[in-house]
C-alpha cells in the first residue's frame, strides 16, 4: 500500500519547503519530494549563491577604489576567480543544509527523486537507481520551479554558450562574455564578471535594458554600465552563434544593420521556462496555457486536490512570490479563516548589480496608461548624505502618487543597497498608505531610507535639501 499523506509537495525550492513547512505548522502530515538539493534553484544555483559572487565582485570594487576613502593599498590587488566561485558554492551548500534542518524541525519527510503525478492524488517518485515508489495525498502542490529558456540562436553547449548554473562554476575566468538578455540575471551577470575584468557586451532585444523597470531606472543604469565599460546594444537580437573556432563569433542584428562579435563565451540569460514536462500533467487533465499550469488565486487547479505555485504559474518568477503562494495555498487547503489572495501588483522586485535596483507598483507610463493623474517625486542619491559618505552618490529614488486621493502607486529606486528599502513602500502600499502620511513620517538621518522622505516631498512641492 502506497504512503499516505495530507499534503506532498512536489519540489524543494522557495515556494515547496515553505508550503511544506507552513503545511507541517497546520498539522498537516507533510512531505516533500526532491530530484536535486533542498532549496531549489534559488539556494543552490540562483537567489543566494549569485549574491555571494555580487558581494565579492562589490568588495573587488572596494578594494581597488580604496584611495577615494583615504586608504592606500600597497600593490595590485587581483581577484582570485576560483577562490570567488568556492565560497559561492559554499555559502549555497550551507542554505541548503538549512533546509534540511527546516525539514527535521518540523518533522516533513523528504523523498529523494523524480515526481510524477497521477490521477487518484498519488505520485510515483523514480529514485536515482531507478527504484519507483507510489505515494498518496490528499493534496498534492507542484512546485517544480523553472529553467534558462534556450534559444534557437543559441542552443547550451555547456562550453561556450552556458547559462546561469554554468556561469556560477567556471574554473576560469574568461576574457570577454557577451550576455544575451539584460533581466535581472544578465546584469547581474554582467557587473561580476566586467567587475572582475572580463570584457562584456549585453544584447537586448528590447529597447532598454532591464525592460520591466521604470523608464528611468533602466536610462541611469544604461549610463552606469557604460562608465564601467560595458558595451550595450538595445533593440538588438542574435541571429547565430558559431563556436567552431577558439571562442564564439556571434551575429547580432542591431538598429544599425549586422554586426559580428567575438568573445570567449556567451551566457544567454533569455528568462525562465516552467518545468512542466513529463510530470504527469496531462494523465491527470490538469489544464497548461502558454507553458504555465492554470489556477485560481489560491492555486488550486481544475483538478480537485491538485495545486501549483512558483515559476510555473501566471506569477512573476521570483522566490519571494512561490514562498507567498505557497503559504496562501497551504492555508487555503487548511480551512483557516479569511485567506487573501495574493496582489501581483504590490511584489517587489530587485536586482543586486551595482548600482542595485528595486522596485515595486505601477510604473510611471504604466500609472499614466492606467488613466491616473500623477505627482512624481525624485531625489537623486547625490544629496543624500548618508550616500555621500559612503562614496556611493551614484543613483536616485522616484517616487508615483495618484494627484486626486495621493495613493502611492508606485517607487523604483537605483543606487547602493535600495533592496533594503523597498520593504517600506510595500508596507505603505498594502496599508493603503498616502503621500500624507509619508510626508508626516519621520524618517532617521542619515540614512538612504529618508530619501523616501525627500522624494515625497519633491513630487509635492515641498522639497527641503533640494
Amino acid at each position: 500500500m502506497a504512503s499516505q499523506y495530507d499534503v506532498i509537495v512536489v519540489g524543494s525550492g522557495p515556494g515547496g519547503y515553505v508550503a511544506a513547512i507552513r503545511a507541517s505548522q497546520l498539522g498537516m502530515k507533510t512531505a516533500v519530494i526532491e530530484r536535486e538539493s533542498l532549496g531549489g534553484i534559488c539556494l543552490n544555483w540562483g537567489c543566494i549563491p549569485t549574491k555571494a559572487l555580487l558581494k565579492s565582485a562589490q568588495v573587488f570594487e572596494y578594494i581597488k577604489h580604496s584611495a577615494d576613502y583615504g586608504i592606500t593599498i600597497s600593490g595590485e590587488s587581483q581577484a582570485d576567480f576560483g577562490a570567488v566561485i568556492k565560497r559561492s558554492r559554499g555559502v549555497a551548500d550551507s542554505m541548503s543544509k538549512g533546509v534540511q534542518f527546516l525539514m527535521k524541525k518540523n518533522k516533513i519527510d523528504v523523498i529523494n527523486g523524480v515526481g510524477k503525478v497521477k490521477p487518484g492524488k498519488k505520485i510515483d517518485v523514480t529514485a536515482a537507481d531507478g527504484k519507483v515508489t507510489e505515494y498518496e495525498a490528499k493534496h498534492i502542490i507542484i512546485a517544480t520551479g523553472g529553467r534558462a529558456r534556450q534559444l534557437p540562436a543559441a542552443p547550451f553547449d555547456g562550453v561556450k554558450i552556458i547559462e546561469y548554473r554554468k556561469a556560477m562554476s567556471l574554473e576560469k575566468r574568461p576574457d570577454s562574455m557577451l550576455v544575451i538578455g539584460s533581466g535581472a540575471i544578465g546584469v547581474e551577470f554582467a557587473y561580476v564578471y566586467a567587475s572582475m575584468g572580463t570584457k562584456v557586451t549585453i544584447v537586448e532585444f528590447l529597447p532598454s535594458v532591464v525592460p520591466v523597470e521604470d523608464e528611468d531606472i533602466s536610462k541611469e543604469l544604461a549610463k552606469q554600465y557604460k562608465k564601467m565599460g560595458i558595451d550595450i546594444y538595445t533593440k538588438s537580437e542574435v541571429t547565430k552563434v558559431d563556436t567552431s573556432g577558439k571562442g564564439c563569433k556571434i551575429v547580432v542584428k542591431t538598429p544599425d544593420g549586422e554586426k559580428t562579435f567575438e568573445a570567449d563565451v556567451v551566457l544567454s540569460a533569455a528568462g525562465v521556462v516552467a518545468n512542466i514536462e513529463n510530470i504527469g500533467l496531462e494523465e491527470v487533465g490538469i489544464t497548461v496555457d502558454r507553458g504555465k499550469i492554470v489556477t485560481d488565486d489560491y492555486y488550486r487547479t481544475n483538478v480537485e486536490g491538485y495545486y501549483a505555485i512558483g515559476d510555473v504559474t501566471k506569477g512573476q518568477a521570483l522566490a519571494h512570490v512561490a514562498s507567498a503562494e505557497g503559504i496562501i495555498c497551504v492555508e487555503k487547503i487548511a480551512g483557516l479563516p479569511h485567506v487573501e489572495p495574493l496582489n501581483y501588483n504590490n511584489i517587489p522586485g530587485c536586482t543586486y548589480c551595482t548600482p542595485e535596483i528595486a522596485s515595486v507598483g505601477y510604473t510611471e507610463k504604466a500609472a499614466r496608461e492606467a488613466g491616473y493623474e500623477l505627482k512624481v517625486g525624485k531625489f537623486p542619491f547625490t544629496a543624500s548624505g548618508k550616500a555621500k559618505a559612503a562614496g556611493t552618490p551614484e543613483g536616485f529614488v522616484k517616487v508615483i502618487f495618484d494627484a486626486k486621493y495621493g495613493e502611492f502607486l508606485g517607487a523604483h529606486f537605483i543606487g547602493n543597497n535600495v533592496t533594503e528599502m523597498i520593504a517600506e513602500v510595500v508596507a505603505a502600499r498594502k496599508l493603503e498608505t498616502t503621500a500624507e502620511e509619508i510626508l508626516k513620517s519621520v524618517h532617521p538621518h542619515p540614512t538612504m531610507s529618508e530619501s523616501i522622505k525627500d522624494a515625497t516631498e519633491a513630487a509635492y512641492g515641498e522639497a527641503i535639501h533640494l
